[in-house]
């Protein structure tokens, strides 16, 4: 049987989903994902309508949203991190998560006027077909918060067999990559900024290029707006 990208990754998130799962508060609430509803708020606003968490795992980011006011929707292509998310669903709370691959949602077209998308794309057969699908879902003028993994970044290490030949499930697309891959189908680039790896201080990057920046990274977040 030939491998198939997206089953595999579904069942590799599945057995991560434990472990992601200890994890995530800290993550979001003082590592390196401590910086991204800071962004992501600053440009989409609650009451500019419904958002959407593409590639929410555990949902923790997802709830953090809605305890602010978004009308917030979560999906994941991992049923057990759907599972743990949906333990964070409250009656006081306008949130909702579903099983879904970033390459097919179950959404029409422009239903949401923002989207969040973090470490998604990296893990997806063909970044361009999940970028597409989010510009498909996203309102015209509304607001796509993407991250993806800078080169220093441990996670990258999972695409490491591919030299032996053998089929991975996270590619290797670099922040210079994506930003060229989004302004090239529909976006453009209003704000943007790094997650570096401990050991590097604020100083050291003023004189750097965007491309030196970036490659100190952890993690790259972009934030656009679909024309």
């Amino acid at each position: 049987m030939s491998f198939q990208w997206h089953e595999e990754s579904a069942l590799q998130w599945n057995r991560m989903s434990s472990n992601w799962h200890q994890n995530s508060r800290e993550m979001w609430e003082t590592g390196s994902r401590k910086t991204i509803i800071p962004l992501f708020s600053k440009h989409a606003v609650p009451s500019s309508g419904r958002m959407l968490d593409a590639g929410c795992g555990d949902g923790y980011g997802t709830w953090k949203l809605a305890q602010m006011g978004y009308d917030a929707i979560g999906v994941d292509i991992s049923e057990d991190m759907i599972e743990k998310a949906k333990l964070k669903k409250g009656q006081e709370l306008t949130l909702d998560f579903a099983q879904a691959d970033i390459v097919s949602l179950p959404f029409s077209a422009e239903s949401f006027s923002a989207v969040l998308s973090i470490n998604c794309l990296e893990w997806v057969e063909s970044p361009l077909s999940g970028l597409k699908e989010l510009w498909r879902v996203l309102q015209p003028g509304g607001i796509l918060c993407l991250g993806i993994l800078g080169p220093t970044a441990a996670p990258r290490q999972h695409s490491y067999h591919r030299l032996y030949g053998e089929e991975v499930i996270c590619n290797t697309m670099m922040p210079w990559e994506c930003a060229r891959l989004v302004e090239d189908n529909g976006f453009r680039i209003i704000d943007q900024e790094g997650v570096y790896k401990r050991g590097v201080k604020e100083e050291q990057l003023g004189p750097l290029s965007l491309e030196l920046k970036q490659a100190l990274t952890f993690m790259w977040l972009f934030v656009l707006q679909k024309i």
